[in-house]
């Protein structure tokens, strides 16, 4: 699995396929978070951004290879491993991008109400709830269960949204508790969103493999 997740950083490096939802999320982040602000409710604004954000991003990664050079690393070592890679390819890319986020805001937010590390912990959870929910959504809305970027790019717009909105949802949960100024640990969304990101990323992939 170490030398797929190699080949696969190495695939979305060389595209440059990242550059674009790097760019829209780099422009949402400094619009939408000001030096000064409070922390707590700057990194539930930088996580709320996460769920897009992850879900292009492996979209990008699962549609990334030539469908040729699939098939040979496919029968290589078997659809499942290829694709699963794939995804936390993307998951992968999205966590290094949130973390960047996440420390810029705790360099630069006010801290009220909360300690540092207090603070950096809430955020490390809500931006970590916030990424598997965008990958849940990014695994549903790519190939092989939607393959027809007509379909798949609303659909994943669609599905972000839902994401935030939806109540009892672990991302809108996650967020909440931040713009609120709850500096704890998000548990019980960090698990639902666990569950989401695994059952989500074990149905594509089984998919995957019969359709392989």
């Amino acid at each position: 699995m170490t030398a797929l997740l190699r080949y696969q950083g190495a695939l979305l490096l060389r595209s440059q396929r990242w550059l674009a939802p790097l760019v829209v999320y780099a422009a949402f982040v400094a619009v939408g978070i000001r030096p000064g602000d409070p922390v707590l409710d700057s990194l539930g604004f930088a996580a709320a951004g996460l769920v897009p954000l992850t879900a292009w991003l492996v979209r990008v990664c699962v549609t990334n290879e030539p469908d040729a050079a699939r098939d040979c690393t496919a029968a290589a070592r078997g659809p499942v491993r290829v694709h699963a890679a794939a995804l936390l390819t993307g998951l992968g890319a999205a966590l290094i991008t949130g973390g960047a986020a996440g420390g810029a805001v705790l360099l630069l937010g006010r801290r009220t109400g909360a300690g540092a590390a207090e603070a950096a912990l809430a955020g490390a959870g809500g931006l970590l709830v916030c990424a598997l929910a965008g990958a849940a959504v990014g695994a549903l809305c790519s190939r092989p269960l939607l393959t027809a970027p007509g379909y798949a790019v609303p659909a994943a717009g669609l599905g972000s949204l839902l994401a935030l909105v939806i109540a009892g949802s672990p991302a809108r949960v996650a967020v909440t508790g931040l713009v609120t100024g709850s500096a704890r640990l998000p548990v019980g969304a960090l698990a639902g969103a666990l569950a989401l990101a695994c059952a989500a990323g074990a149905a594509a992939c089984l998919v995957s493999a019969r359709r392989g």
